[in-house]
């Protein structure tokens, strides 16, 4: 194979005597930039992250005439608004910025952009998403920020002592297995004791950037029961998180009286959901024992209570009506118990039969299939072969027809049209669906296939935050109840708690009925609630 060899060494050789003449050009590259071509490039590549760092690298001066999100010509709320609606318009400008705004609408008038962004949103049919849901939402957003949440500092400082105890009490613990101390949070290091010294290793391990074997969440639970020092060291990881992440920041953030104010992002992800941020209160951890008592540290004010609306499976309820599955929609009209009823029909059993692990591999395949996840997903998710995942897949498909239809349907619309469609009509683009590369194709197909579900399910917990607070204003319950998180399918309020009894049913109804029975083919939407002093031990009402 020696000739094969010479001619990959011509192929991967950089030739340096090819007779072309490169002039320098007399000025410096850094005279010779076009800010004003530079960012439109940036904007047309979707660079929009590298704007900052190279107008730092370059020289804000360069860039007086086309800094235009601090021009004190256009009002706040105008900017606002206007970036509300090019997101509305294409959800892929997260946060966009005025300056977004202008390229887009290739303009630097703002009053001929705002008449841009408003033929844009007709031509695209989005007039409902923007007036009657997200512009009235941005004031809502706001006193949910203004008023925030009531803190227990004491508790979370007590709550801080223990759980570094506990850090503490950990290190010493894998210290004494690996027989040495070392920085657990160095990836080097850790991979030194584990991979050297105590010899583990892992099938298809799973490497970094720089070729060391991975050390990452993910990679440590498959080394599970290989040997005793890796449950210590995922327990380290957790607490260390909650302590830096939630436990000791929260103190540092809240205000004189104790309230802590979240940002809440309306046009940070692609979604349609609203994100949160400063801290994020979106990603407080509950499925966990570590995790679960920090949100007792949120309490009620006095002479109030918490109270929590919580929609029930509404993703699953939402694919049930927007496909049309006529099995799947039976099951939620019935008030059973989705999972043990897919589970029976997958597994071949009686309802009555169904065991809790069944149940649970039927959680796993229902959620699976809302986004997307194939045979080798869905065989890594069961921890079975891959013969039988594809045949469960298979059952599943038989069972439920119309939902694979819908979804196969949904693939090739995104395909036609390059984005996909909400019940409410919010459009999410997926430019990558063409990519002549599989595995980018394939990942917007995923996403292409949950977008219509997870983006209606954004609409109607907005739709339902607005209707509630119009019946609070209606009725002159202003001051008795006040929305305090919007957590995905969660609505959480302080309500007056001689009011909970009268208003809980109020709530729990229009949320329940945000669409009618008409618009979901009879299923039913469910709202569970529950009230408290504090976040982490709510009682069902």
């Amino acid at each position: 194979q020696e000739e094969e060899a010479k001619f990959s060494k011509i192929l991967a050789e950089i030739r340096r005597d090819v007779p072309i003449a490169i002039p320098l050009p007399k000025e410096s590259w850094r005279q010779g930039i076009s800010p004003e071509k530079l960012l439109t490039l940036l904007h047309d590549l979707e660079f929009r992250s590298l704007l900052p760092r190279v107008k730092t690298l370059i020289g804000t001066e360069l860039f007086t005439e086309t800094q235009v999100e601090s021009s004190p010509e256009v009002a706040k709320e105008d900017r606002e608004r206007a970036a509300l609606a090019l997101w509305v318009i294409d959800s892929n400008f997260t946060t966009p910025s005025l300056e977004d705004v202008y390229r887009f609408t290739k303009t630097r008038e703002f009053a001929k952009a705002e008449v841009t962004l408003t033929e844009e949103i007709k031509k695209r049919e989005l007039q409902f998403v923007y007036e009657k849901i997200e512009l009235p939402l941005m004031p809502l957003l706001r006193k949910m920020e203004d008023r925030g949440v009531l803190i227990d500092v004491p508790f979370l400082k007590d709550l801080s002592k223990n759980y570094t105890k506990e850090l503490n009490r950990l290190a010493g613990r894998i210290y004494a297995k690996a027989g040495e101390e070392f920085n657990i949070n160095s990836p080097r290091q850790l991979g030194t004791i584990l991979f050297d010294k105590l010899g583990l290793a892992l099938k298809n391990h799973k490497k970094t950037g720089g070729g060391q074997k991975s050390t990452r969440e993910s990679e440590l639970v498959k080394m599970q029961g290989q040997h005793p020092i890796i449950p210590d060291i995922l327990a380290h990881r957790e607490l260390q998180k909650l302590l830096s992440t939630y436990i000791d920041s929260i103190p540092t953030l809240v205000d004189s009286k104790n309230r802590l104010h979240t940002h809440f992002v309306q046009t940070g992800t692609t979604t349609g959901r609203v994100s949160s941020q400063d801290p994020n209160l979106q990603n407080i951890p509950i499925k966990t024992e570590l995790g679960q008592p920090i949100r007792k540290a949120f309490i009620a004010s006095e002479g109030f209570s918490l109270v929590a609306f919580d929609y029930s499976q509404i993703e699953l309820r939402i694919a049930a009506f927007l496909s049309g599955d006529s099995t799947l929609s039976d099951i939620f009209r019935k008030g059973g118990d989705i999972h043990a009823s897919v589970a029976a029909r997958v597994f071949a059993v009686d309802e009555k039969n169904v065991t809790p692990d069944m149940r649970r591999r039927a959680k796993v395949i229902n959620f699976g299939i809302l986004y997307g996840m194939g045979v080798t997903a869905l065989q890594q998710n069961l921890e079975t072969t891959r013969k039988e995942a594809s045949e469960f897949l298979a059952k599943y498909f038989e069972t439920f027809s119309r939902l694979g239809e819908y979804l196969e349907e949904q693939k090739a619309f995104a395909y036609k049209h390059g984005y996909t469609l909400t019940y409410f009509g919010r459009r999410r683009y997926f430019e990558s669906i063409r990519s002549n590369i599989p595995f980018i194709r394939a990942a917007a197909e995923r996403m292409a296939l949950n977008a219509p579900m997870q983006g209606t399910q954004a609409d109607i917990v907005k739709l339902a935050m607005l209707r509630v607070e119009e019946f609070l204003k209606k009725d002159g319950h202003l001051e008795d109840a006040h929305l305090l998180l919007q957590v995905h399918d969660e609505l959480v309020y302080e309500v007056r708690s001689s009011k909970v009894e009268e208003l809980s049913p109020h709530i729990k109804n229009i949320m329940e009925n945000v669409l009618t029975a008409k618009e979901t083919g009879g299923v039913p939407l469910i709202a569970k609630g529950a009230a408290g002093e504090n976040w982490g031990e709510l009682k069902p009402l």
